[in-house]
Formats: C-alpha cells, sequence, structure tokens
C-alpha cells in the first residue's frame, strides 16, 4: 500500500468519501479513513490537516485553474460571457472528476457543518472573479456584482449537476446565463 504521495492522498480521499458515504461525516474519524486506506494516521495528517480538508483541499487548485480560465478569455468581451467562457472551459476536468464531485456533493448536503465551508469556498471563488474582472476594467461594484452574480449561476449548475448523474455540466451552465440574461433583460410580452 502507499504511504505517501500523489497514490495514498488518492487512496486516503476515496476511502474518506466511502466512508462518508457509508456511515456519514460525523460518525468517520481520520483514523477511519486511514485503516480504510491502507496507512497510518501519520500519513493522513501528512496529507490532510482534519477530515473535512479531504472534501475542501481542491479549493485552491479550483481558484487557480478559475483564474487561468478567466485570463484566456480575449480582452473584448463582456464581463458576463467572459464568465460563461471561463465556467465552461473548466467542465471537461469536472466531468474527469465527476464520481468524485458527486460524493463530495451527497456528504456535504448531508451534514450541515460543512454548508458553510461550501458557502466560503463560492465567496473565494467570486473573490477570484471579481479579481479577474477588476483587472479587465470592470469597477470594484460592478466587479463584485457580476461575480457574485455568475458565481451564483456557477455553483446552481454544479449542485444541479454533482446531484443528478444524467444531466450535463455544460448545458446547465448554459442555460444558467441564458435565465440570467433573461432576469436582467426580460423579452417583450
Amino acid at each position: 500500500m502507499p504511504r505517501s504521495g500523489a497514490a495514498a492522498r488518492d487512496r486516503l480521499e476515496r476511502a474518506a468519501l466511502e466512508l462518508y458515504d457509508e456511515q456519514g461525516y460525523d460518525r468517520t474519524t481520520a483514523a477511519d479513513i486511514a485503516v480504510r486506506a491502507g496507512v497510518t494516521a501519520r500519513t493522513f495528517f501528512r496529507h490532510f490537516a482534519d477530515k473535512r480538508e479531504v472534501l475542501f483541499h481542491i479549493e485552491a487548485d479550483l481558484q487557480d485553474e478559475m483564474s487561468r480560465a478567466l485570463a484566456a478569455v480575449p480582452d473584448d468581451v463582456p464581463p458576463l460571457a467572459v464568465m460563461l467562457q471561463a465556467f465552461r472551459s473548466m467542465g471537461p476536468g469536472l466531468e474527469a472528476n465527476r464520481r468524485l464531485a458527486e460524493a463530495r456533493h451527497r456528504v456535504i448536503a448531508a451534514t450541515p457543518a460543512l454548508r458553510e465551508r461550501e458557502l466560503a469556498k463560492a465567496a473565494g471563488m467570486a473573490a477570484v472573479v471579481a479579481e479577474a474582472l477588476r483587472a479587465r476594467g470592470q469597477s470594484e461594484w460592478r466587479a463584485t456584482l457580476f461575480a457574485e452574480v455568475g458565481t451564483a449561476v456557477l455553483g446552481h449548475a454544479v449542485h444541479a449537476w454533482a446531484g443528478d448523474p444524467s444531466a450535463d455540466y455544460d448545458d446547465l451552465v448554459v442555460r444558467g446565463f441564458a435565465a440570467l440574461r433573461e432576469l436582467a433583460e426580460p423579452r417583450p410580452a
């Protein structure tokens, strides 16, 4: 059994998600996760500060990926379209890890204490988006407003996607932004 490196981290993540599904987040300990993964508790803590971090350790990587995706959109694209293009470009990475995303979604949805951390993660992503929009010339107020609304659409799409194995991420993001445009610019009756 691998005891360190990426292989051990992956085993710990899979073991944690299995245990959270089987017995619930609150009844699972770091020691339980280590045993299931075939490593020591010390190895667990070498990779994760606590059992919550198993679910949220990808946060910084996702924010970096989002920052790169936003920067890749041409400068002349308007703010909502910038976000839509960036959010859509992240789809293949999410799809590649769908099984883990679905398991993670189930655990967070079933555990009230984790929902607060999920909201903090969403706020962090909104800050990344706002920063990119400010760099494109949007005022502080507009950048923050667009980012918070856009990441709310993204969050809604991701939750719907992770909660329904038949859902298509890209379709949900596109539909979410179409609904946002309808809300902002209603069609005449």
